[in-house]
Parts: C-alpha cells; structure tokens; sequence
C-alpha cells in the first residue's frame, strides 16, 4: 500500500479489473520527477501479476531514444513466441523490425497493427497489462507504435499504462486517457517525513522541508541523505545546496560522484549500454578492469540492486549517472562497449557505441554509421536512419561525405515525419559540397516539406523548378517531380503560380524533346492534355488518358502512385463508371503497398463515389476509414468525404462545425480547392433545404475557383445555376449554366450532360424546359448516380405542380422522395415533402416513412456496421482488423454484439440481414 495514493490505487486496480474483464484499457500517468510515478507502476504491475494477469515492462532511457524500436523491441521479446499466430503483413513487419529477418521497409502502421495484434494474441492466453515507464524517453519508432496501439485497443483485455514526466508532452501520447499525480497531501507528506527521519525534527524546518518538498515523496525519501542530524534537529544551518523536487536527478549526482572509481565506472557501463544486456556489460566491465564486486558499494548506497545485471533504484539514478560522467569517461564506456559488441552479429549497436567512443572525426566508424541507417531504413525506422546519419555527420572527414549524409538524414527525417529537423538538415546539406542532381533533389526535397507542412502554393514553383532541374540528370524524377507539382497545385488552386496548365506546358517540353519522344503513360497524356489550350485537343488527350489507365489495368500494369490522376481525371470529365473502378482499384493497391500516408485521398475518390450513387452508408464507412486514419498519421487535411455527407444528409450543425474548424485554416494555408469544396458543401447544404439564398455566395465561391481538373469548382457551377435562378438572379444563373454546359459536352458523358441538362431547365421556359427536365431524366437513369437523378425528378416535379399538372408532379416528386429517403440524403428528402404536401400527396409521403421504418431493422453502431459489412464481403476476421486497423479480437468482439442484434448465426446470413441504412 502506497502512503496517500488510495485514489490512485483505486483507479489503476479498476482498469486492471476491466482487463481482466476481457475489455481493454489505456491510461497516461503524468507527473513531475519523483511524485510516485514508479511506483505506481510497481504496485499495479504487482497487483496485476498476482491476479492473474501477464506483466511486460520497459523503461525509456534518454541515451537510447535515437535506437529505433529499442524500447518496442524490449516490451515484446517474451511475446515473440506468438508471432507466427498473426498475419502474414504483420508478422513479417515486426520479424523485419526486430532484425529477426531481412526484408524490405515494413510500412510503421503495418507495424503498429502487428503489435496490436501480438498483443491481443497474448491477451488469448492471459490477460495482458504492459507497463511503460519513462515514456517521454521513448525512441520515436517506438512511441509512434505503442501510441498507435494506445488508439486502437478495444476488447483485447489488453492494458497499457504508460508514466510520463511532466512538462515533457509526448506526442504520441497526447489525447490518451491519464492520471495526474500531485504531490502527497500535507498530512501524508508529514507521516512519510516523520517515518525517514531518525532525528527529531526542529519544527520550523519540520514546516520548511513539507513546503519546499511539495509532497514530493522522493525528494522526501532523500532528505536524510541530504541533510545532517544537526541540521534537522537544530534548524540553525541548512546547506545552500541541499536538493528537493525540482532537483532530485542533482541529489542522485551527487551520491554517484562519492561512490569509489570502480563503482562509478562499473554503473557508467550499465547506463551507456542501451538494452541492458548483461553480457556486454560485462565484458565492457573486464576490459576496464572493474570486478562485479564493485557494484556493492552502489547497493549499499541504495542506488542500485545486485543481481544478474545491473538495476537502478529509479531511472533518475541511471540518468544522473550518465549525465555526471566526464566526456572523458564516457567515451572510454563506449569504447569499451564498442569492444565488447560482435560488430558481425550487432553491427548498429558496435556502431553507435563507437561513434560516441570517437575523440574526433573518424571517417571508417562514419562510414559503420552509414551502413546502420541503410539497415535501419530497410526495417522501416527512418528516424533511426537520421540518428545514424546524424552521428556520421559529426564524424565526416570529407565535406563532400559530410554534406551528403546531412541530405539523406534530411529524407530520412522527411519520412519519419519530422519536417523541421529536415530543414535543419538540408541547411547543412546545402552549405556543402554537392553535386548537381544532390543539388536538385535538396529542392524537391524542401519543396515536398513546403507542401506537406502547409499544403498551400508555396510549394508549386520550387517543385516544378527542381524537375526542370531533373530532367538532365533522371527523367522519371523529374517526371515524377512535375506530376508531384501538378499535384500541389491543384490543392492550391487558381492563385497557384506557376497553374496547373502552366506545368503541364513546361512538363511536356522538357520530356517529350528530341525525334523519337517515348510513348505517353497515361498520366502523361494528362500533362500533354492540359499543356494544350481549352477546347478539343485538351478535350481528346484527357478523354485518351482514361483510355489509358483502363488499358494499364487490363494489362496488370504496376498502378504508379500518380494513377491517382485517374480518379480525379474521371471525376472531371463526368465518368461515373470509370470512377467507380479506378478509384477502387487506387484504394486497394494503396492499402496493399502499406502507404497508409497516401490511402486518405485514394479513398475519397470512391468516398464521393458512393455519395452520387446514393450510397451514404458507404460514404459514411470511407469518411470515417478517413478520420481514423488521419487521426492515426498526424496528415493536416481537410475531412471532406464527412463535410459532403453531413451536407447531403442535411446535417446543419455538423457543416457549420466542421467548417468552422477548417475553412479559415485551408485559406490562410492558400488551399483553393480545400475551400472550393467547402463552400461547394455548404451551396449543396442551403439547396437541399430549399434555401436558395443561403446558397447563392458559397456556389459563387466555389465556381470562381474553377479550374482544370477540380471537380468541386465544377459541382459548385451546378449549384450556382439552382441557386440563383430560384432567388432571380437569372444573369448569374446563365453564365454558370453556360460554363457547366462546356465542361459537359467536353465529356460527353450521360452524368455530364445529364447534370447540364437538369441545369438549364432552370434558364429556359414551357417547352424547352420540360425537354430539358426530360433529358435530364433519360440521361442520368443510364448512370449510376441516383442522387443526381433523385435530384432531377425533384426540380422536375417543383416544375410541374407550379405548372399545375400535379397528377405528373406527385409521380416525379414521390420517386424522388423515395429515392433521397432510401439513400438517407434527408435534407433532400424534407423538401421533396415538403412539394408532395403541397401537391397532396400526403398519405404517400406517410405511406413512404412506415416503409423506411420498417427497413430500419435493429440499429447497429456505426462501427459495427462498418466491420459487419466487410464481414458479409467476405473478408475475414484478421483482414477487416487490418483494413480498420483494428485487433481480431476487437473485430470478434464486435462480430458477437452484431449476430446477437441482427439474431444471425453465420457470416453467410449477414448480407440479408443488414440494414440499407443505420442512423444512430
């Protein structure tokens, strides 16, 4: 029992009671040094153990946070016997990651989900509490990991208690349930005060040390150590430098550096070598010839404990050890260190331990560090490679070498996501000697950094300068580069200097020169399409493009990255079908490459998919699949697949709140086509709801950042035209409706013109609109896009009642209502309604809501639903845990709770047994 941690206690036993429960359970304890932290972790660790439960442990150390997956690799040795129970993908990411075999980079969310389901398949056995002290000193790799698994836990009987020293704030941790831990209460604080003085105690001092302590329990604990009998009892001398909370790490200094040479020495070995491994230590030990015999002093002084190997009475002790060497000393540790590591059988740590044993520049021990970062990015630990790189660099003979290694440190840090301390690196990379092609992949490199740190056009001119620059030196750089900048200039929309056609031009003359250019990729024929002027040559090359991503998949071609055009290509040029199965062809091979940075933006392109074809409950699935995974990989972009749904299901408070978090943002980053689709969702809102006005300055918004190739400008100029012909501006209606009508008939696609058709029935009267609304209506049947044709029914059917042919109105307006009813699009199923009442049609309109009730069925979570219509796909458990980034057991979990809802015994009768929709 721990003296005034009751509350704490109580806590922490009952999440160890919810583990044992089978449910999972994640908790951050944070807390300034020496507060109780450990202790914590010791006590529940034990009460854990005696319960029943597996107890795994790791304690972050500072001087090993630049080894990649140390700590990761530590907490999950005594679950490795598990690894061949997960997945293939996973297994083989966390056998590459541990060094267990050679492979290529394990993508790090293929790891964290392998952890996550290493875990879960020792939950199986036993229920599972791992215990993670020191977490501000994590490795990165390893953090990033254990903070992915933290998310994701569920019903595993898993848990994950991490401690953490304030003010340290890791990043990974952050949002994760947690415990503040404050100093003892001052009654508490006193008890523990009087039970470690063995001298009365002067009272004034009595009240001092209690004020200063703070109820810190080991600034407490140290104070015997710390003051004389006759400064306790006398309260006449106090020492000036006598150390309380804020300065326990001193205290602990200042013990070590009193114990005898050999002690200092032999407990310097043990806090340099960063796994703790008994059998280094000793041979380091040996050859400094220090004897085991001189850790009992260390023992005697309650710093350390004997046994195996050398332990700390607290990570404090360690740290205070390491830090109070001499430069002198530690290198002569990690030289020993050095000696003692097989460099054959361990290479990286021989390396690290040597780099820090060098006095100076050593150009063979860089080169060791060079060889370490290639390991350490082949398993997938780009933030280790950096480290690697880092240390190389201070070692660097060469300029040249020097400044070389700064440049793959800074992409190893770009793909560890740490962007500034890329800059700071491509800094030092530019200030050496490089030559011209390192010149120029230093400027696609900041350039990439521009644009993922702010997504805005500061990016565009330097990317499409540095593939002008690559096309000398490797024509599929530079290609890839140009793509790259097209990319962040669509993003950035019509104040992006140099524009999208602009790049294509410069594109296009750079890579198609000489007599015998090489045939166009398809994405190719997308620059050559937009380096030429609007009209029917663009028109064909774009139309030619989609021909040719249908022909690369045909042909099982590998699908490039830059095939995302291909979606976006389709989605301008109106191609429903062809969206369909490009951006589900994009989505799947993105998710099979383990890309998971990627997968947002290749999902949404079947995100919207689903939304025209009236399927919300699969728009709502892949927004959702979205917001896990941006929440997951930290990537700064806006959530538009859950912006456009809440605007089609006529959700007001949820798109003005998630407009609010986001348009000022997308603005001030210049992000032209974040806000056009912003404002496009807000036009589709007001109009769904019949309120036209509302409508009218958003569409104008958006429209006026059309340009090529950004679908939500041109959505926008269909909502312009409703908007503003219902609210009488009939000018700007046949401007925009003029503008839709070109960019359909450049399509030449049934969506296209079915879309342009619906809009200039608004523009025309009698008999020229009635052929409009007709030819609407023909031309989007033969299309997948029921809400487009819901929505030409419903203007068609508000034409007809106000022509007083109510008989036709109701048919059109009731296959309308039906439609946006079905589909759950609920702002566009009130103002069908609302027409059907007013062409009395109400007992239809009651007749349709008993028909909706009766399909609701049971009401599934969201989530549930989501894993019960994968599992109807048939995928199988540990599949759909990785698609959702999930354990098997959560899936399982969830598995049980749906059958039992939906009364189904067997995956086979869950696809009859699903609801069309559920709305919770």
């Amino acid at each position: 029992m721990l003296l005034g941690r009751l509350d704490e206690q109580r806590l922490l036993d009952r999440a160890v009671a919810e583990v044992r429960s089978g449910r999972s359970r994640t908790l951050v304890i944070r807390g300034e040094s020496g507060v109780g932290k450990s202790a914590l972790c010791d006590l529940t660790a034990e009460r854990a153990t005696a319960s029943g439960c597996l107890v795994v442990r790791v304690t972050g150390v500072q001087s090993e946070m630049e080894l990649a997956s140390a700590a990761l690799h530590q907490l999950c040795l005594p679950l490795l016997g598990r690894l061949d129970d997960l997945p293939e993908p996973q297994r083989d990411a966390l056998a590459t990651t541990f060094g267990l075999v050679p492979g290529p980079p394990p993508n790090r969310f293929l790891v964290g989900l392998g952890v996550l389901s290493l875990l879960a398949a020792a939950a199986a056995e036993h229920p599972l509490v791992c215990v993670v002290d020191d977490a501000h000193w994590l490795d990165r790799a390893s953090a990033q990991a254990l903070g992915f698994v933290a998310r994701r836990l569920d019903a595993e009987g898993v848990g994950l208690l991490f401690a953490v020293r304030t003010p340290h704030r890791p990043p990974e941790l952050e949002g994760l349930p947690s415990l503040e831990v404050a100093g003892l209460a001052e009654t508490d604080a006193a008890a523990l005060l009087d039970s470690v003085a063995h001298t009365p105690l002067d009272a004034r001092v009595r009240r001092r040390l209690l004020a200063e302590t703070r109820g810190n329990p080991l600034a407490i604990l140290e104070i015997p150590r710390l003051l004389r009998a006759e400064e306790l009892s006398s309260g006449y001398v106090l020492p000036a430098d006598y150390r309380l909370a804020g300065d326990v790490e001193a205290g602990f200094r200042d013990r070590v550096r009193a114990l005898p040479t050999d002690t200092r020495l032999l407990l310097l070995v043990a806090a340099a070598e960063p796994f703790g491994d008994p059998v280094p230590i000793r041979r380091a030990a040996l050859g400094l010839g220090v004897a085991p015999r001189a850790l009992a002093a260390s023992a005697r002084e309650g710093l350390s404990e004997l046994g195996p190997t050398v332990r700390f009475r607290h990570p404090l002790v360690r740290s205070a050890v390491y830090r109070s060497a001499s430069p002198a000393d530690l290198r002569r540790v990690h030289g020993a260190l050095a000696a003692a590591t097989d460099a054959s059988t361990d290479p990286d740590r021989h390396a690290w331990h040597a780099a820090r044993a060098a006095a100076g520049p050593d150009e063979q021990v860089a080169g060791a560090l060079d060889a370490a970062a290639a390991r350490s990015l082949v398993r997938g630990a780009p933030a280790a490679a950096a480290a690697f790189l880092r240390l190389a660099i201070d070692l660097s003979v060469d300029p040249t070498a020097r400044a070389q290694r700064a440049l793959e440190a800074a992409h190893a840090e770009v793909a560890g996501g740490d962007f500034h301390a890329a800059s700071a690196l491509l800094a030092t990379a530019r200030s050496g000697p490089l030559d011209e092609r390192s010149l120029r992949r230093a400027d696609v490199l900041l350039a990439r950094i521009a644009f993922a740190t702010a997504r805005g056009r500061s990016a565009v001119g330097p990317l499409v300068d540095a593939a002008d620059a690559l096309v000398a030196h490797d024509r599929a750089a530079a290609r890839a580069t140009y793509l790259e900048a097209l990319g962040a200039a669509l993003f950035a929309g019509p104040e992006s200097t140099p524009g999208p056609e602009e790049i294509a031009r410069r594109a296009v003359a750079a890579l198609f020169t000489g007599a015998s250019p090489p045939a166009p990729t398809a994405s190719e024929l997308v620059l050559q399409g937009l380096a030429e002027p609007p009209g029917p040559g663009r028109d064909a090359l774009l139309r030619a493009s989609l021909d040719g991503y249908d022909a690369e998949l045909a042909a099982g071609r590998e699908w490039l990255p830059d095939n995302a055009f291909a979606g976006v290509t389709a989605i301008w040029l109106w191609d429903d079908e062809r969206l369909r199965r490009f951006s589900m062809h994009h989505a799947d091979v993105v998710r099979a490459s383990g890309a998971t940075g990627e997968l947002p933006l290749a999902l949404l392109q079947g995100a919207f998919f689903d939304l025209f074809s009236g399927d919300l409950a699969a728009c709502e699935r892949a927004a959702d699949e979205v917001d896990a995974l941006i929440e997951v990989t930290g990537t700064r972009l806006v959530p538009f697949g859950a912006l456009a749904l809440a605007a089609m299901q006529g959700d007001t408070g949820r798109v003005a709140a998630l407009v609010g978090a986001h348009l000022a943002g997308a603005s001030e980053r210049g992000e032209g086509s974040s806000v056009a689709l912003i404002r496009w969702t807000e036009a589709l809102l007001a109009n769904g709801l019949g309120r036209y006005a509302d409508a009218l300055a958003p569409a104008q918004q958006a429209a006026g950042l059309l340009q090529p190739l950004d679908a939500a400008a041109e959505w926008a100029l269909a909502e312009l035209v409703e908007a503003a012909a219902r609210t009488g501006a009939l000018a700007i209606a046949r401007d925009a409706e003029a503008r839709l009508a070109v960019l359909a008939a450049a399509a030449g696609t049934d969506w296209g013109l079915g879309v342009a058709a619906r809009s200039r029935a608004f523009v025309v009267e009698g008999v020229a609109a009635e052929s409009a609304h007709r030819e609407a209506i023909a031309r989007l049947s033969r299309t997948c896009m029921r809400i487009d044709l819901a929505r030409a029914r419903l203007v068609f059917g508000e034409w007809l009642r106000r022509e007083h042919r109510t008989r036709e109105a109701r048919d059109e307006l009731g296959a309308a209502f039906d439609a946006f009813a079905e589909a759950g699009a609920d702002g566009f199923a009130a103002r069908a309604e609302r027409e059907l009442r007013a062409a009395g049609a109400s007992a239809r309109v009651q007749h349709a809501r008993d028909r909706a009730s009766e399909r609701g069925g049971p009401t599934l979570t969201p989530q549930e639903e989501q894993i019960a219509r994968l599992a109807s796909g048939g995928l199988s458990n540990p599949e759909i845990a990785g698609r959702l980034f999930l354990s098997t057991r959560t899936v399982e979990y969830h598995l049980h709770k749906v059958f039992a809802k939906l009364a189904v015994s067997s995956r086979h009768q869950l696809a009859g047994a699903l609801p069309d929709t559920t709305i919770v």
